[in-house]
């Protein structure tokens, strides 16, 4: 197991084992962030700006992630968004507030801090996936918690999402990009007009296919103490046996409840949801993930 090389210390606290969010777009990572968050001495952000910036210039120009002060900066960016003081939750996203319950100005654990209860810090703000190699320079003991979705659901609600959309605009592969580049799920630059030509159906299932190859290099390097993978599946269908295994994962009690009353995106709604044309691309694109993950035979 990775050691600390150092001691970060935030809000009084000695920030030991940090837990990570990471998945493919709406594959579930927010949904168990809410359970994260709203668990008895835990502080968890979602897609604080400094730290949305950061993540974003690691995932488009992987070659800033490898940088060697790349650490630092996440690590630096990560503590200042775990602060908690008066007014600090006017900053987060609304998707954090609205994760912890915060009603007003907050902050969500202003509280903890005075009973001496909070004992962990995490994140996971989307696309943190793409800077999970600098989180582990950043923090070697911290622990990770990847969500795996079917592919079609993902892209069926990618597809709804118009944030996502956004980042399919034909100036997102520019001239200067970076290739290969697994934000995107381009591998070349001689892919770059194919993918500009594609409809976003495809390019949806380019970006779960590459979020996937991510995942599955993790499981392959990081060790059983410090990666969990959960199915979005299981999490919606059975929440309280899904979220039992992360609470002994992570040594820590997760709050169920959380999970509970939301608006969880249904399991198997591609199928209405997609046109056949969506289908068959995203079929095509992402067929070889699809059945090694037992979605389709």
């Amino acid at each position: 197991m990775r050691h600390p090389t150092h001691i970060l210390v935030v809000n009084g606290v000695k920030v030991r084992q940090p837990v990570f969010v990471l998945g493919a777009p709406h594959s579930g990572a927010d949904l168990l962030a809410r359970a994260l968050k709203r668990s008895p001495g835990f502080h968890l952000t979602m897609g604080r700006a400094p730290v949305a910036r950061v993540v974003y210039a690691f995932a488009r120009k992987p070659s800033i992630a490898r940088s060697g002060g790349a650490p630092r900066v996440l690590r630096d960016v990560l503590a200042e968004a775990w602060q908690v003081m008066p007014g600090a939750c006017g900053e987060c996203a609304a998707p954090c507030r609205e994760a912890g319950g915060i009603i007003g100005a907050g902050p969500c654990a202003l509280e903890q801090i005075g009973a001496g209860t909070l004992a962990r810090f995490g994140d996971a703000s989307p696309d943190l996936l793409y800077s999970a190699p600098v989180l582990l320079q950043a923090f070697p003991d911290a622990r990770f918690v990847q969500l795996i979705r079917d592919g079609r659901d993902v892209v069926a609600d990618m597809l709804a999402d118009p944030a996502a959309m956004a980042w399919f605009k034909p100036h997102m592969l520019a001239e200067d990009t970076e290739f290969p580049n697994p934000f995107l799920g381009v591998n070349a630059a001689a892919h770059r007009d194919r993918w500009k030509a594609m409809a976003t159906a495809g390019k949806s299932a380019l970006r779960w296919r590459a979020a996937i190859r991510l995942s599955a290099v993790l499981r392959k390097e990081l060790p059983p103490e410090q990666l969990l993978t959960v199915r979005y599946e299981d999490l919606h269908r059975s929440p309280a046996e899904a979220i039992d295994t992360v609470s002994a994962f992570l040594d820590t009690k997760i709050s169920t409840i959380a999970l509970y009353g939301t608006s969880a995106p249904k399991v198997g709604a591609w199928r209405r949801r997609l046109t056949p044309d969506d289908l068959k691309i995203v079929e095509k694109v992402a067929r070889e993930e699809l059945k090694r993950l037992g979605y389709q035979r």
